[in-house]
């Protein structure tokens, strides 16, 4: 059987990025480098990271009638990714402000301008159009309204594909939203919010607040809480979790690590490996893409990650 599609629904921005020593505290001012313009965004990045990896990727979302715009489209063009269900609305193209440290942390702020113009229609009508099949992944990313993020996940829940939901950020996501998805992917700060005072901090680890967004649940669904250099950790409905340790690298950049791993793990499941598989090459993928500056600068092909894998 031939591999399915990725399709992304989510965000486009510009990254603006200053390196600096430090990350600033509240209210203070931290002199940095010059500033760096990037193609960004959770969900273009996350369609670049699955697109490298020879994924068949399809991106819905909105950018601006402005250069912004029509920059991010012909990033994504440029990847092989099918930008026909990228719509140009009034609102601006997206923009994040990003502080990085020389520890490779970061800071962002984003400007959703294009992204929070995502309508719900506008979702339905372009995976109806799509035709979505078994064997199709669908990957939504917040940065986009909630609603939007809904009806992805509910046609993928219609058509019998896969869905994964990466809840960054984390708040305003309704239950019935996160009960759709097969796949929930919040890190540690997110997994804390979406399960509220279960919590992931504890002696006993993140696994106890994934078992509760998990209660009453589907049987087929998995929580995989990304835990940064550390790895991950799947936690599926039924069965014992399984830690994912990461492989030891020196990060430059860790901004887009996050949106690495979820493009992987969706191109993974769309080549129709298992769950388990998918996490480990995800987690790997990760891992390369913090060796570079920039969200996507780092995002690694298939050969690199066959020759980090040794396969």
């Amino acid at each position: 059987m031939s591999p399915g599609r990725v399709v992304v629904v989510g965000s486009v921005n510009v990254d603006l990025v200053v390196v600096a020593a430090r990350l600033p505290g509240p209210g203070e001012t931290v002199t940095g480098g010059d500033v760096a313009r990037h193609h960004g965004g959770k969900g273009g990045n996350q369609a670049v990271a699955a697109a490298r990896l020879g994924a068949s990727v399809v991106f819905v979302g909105a950018v601006g009638a402005d250069d912004f715009g029509a920059s991010a489209r012909a990033a994504l063009a440029e990847e092989g990714i099918d930008i026909t269900h990228l719509a140009t609305v009034e609102r601006p193209t997206g923009v994040a402000l990003i502080v990085v440290d020389e520890r490779a942390e970061n800071l962002i702020a984003v400007a959703p301008g294009a992204n929070g113009a995502l309508t719900e229609t506008d979702v339905v009508g372009a995976l109806a159009a799509l035709v979505l099949r078994p064997g199709d992944v669908v990957l939504a990313c917040r940065e986009i309204p909630e609603p939007a993020v809904h009806a992805a996940l509910a046609a993928a829940r219609a058509a019998g594909a896969s869905s994964i939901l990466n809840p960054a950020p984390a708040d305003g996501l309704l239950p019935a939203t996160l009960n759709l998805a097969d796949i929930l992917t919040p890190n540690r700060t997110e997994l804390a919010v979406l399960a509220g005072p279960t919590g992931p901090t504890g002696p006993t680890g993140p696994e106890p607040a994934a078992r509760a967004l998990l209660a009453g649940g589907r049987r087929g669904r998995a929580v995989v809480v990304t835990l940064g250099a550390d790895g991950a950790l799947l936690v599926p409905a039924a069965g014992a979790p399984l830690a994912v340790p990461a492989r030891p690298v020196a990060p430059v950049d860790t901004t887009g690590a996050g949106d690495a791993f979820n493009g992987a793990l969706a191109a993974a499941i769309a080549d129709g490996r298992d769950l388990g598989s998918a996490v480990a090459r995800a987690v790997a993928v990760a891992g390369l893409s913090t060796l570079r500056r920039g969200a996507r600068a780092g995002m690694p092909t298939a050969a690199e990650l066959a020759e980090a894998l040794g396969e």
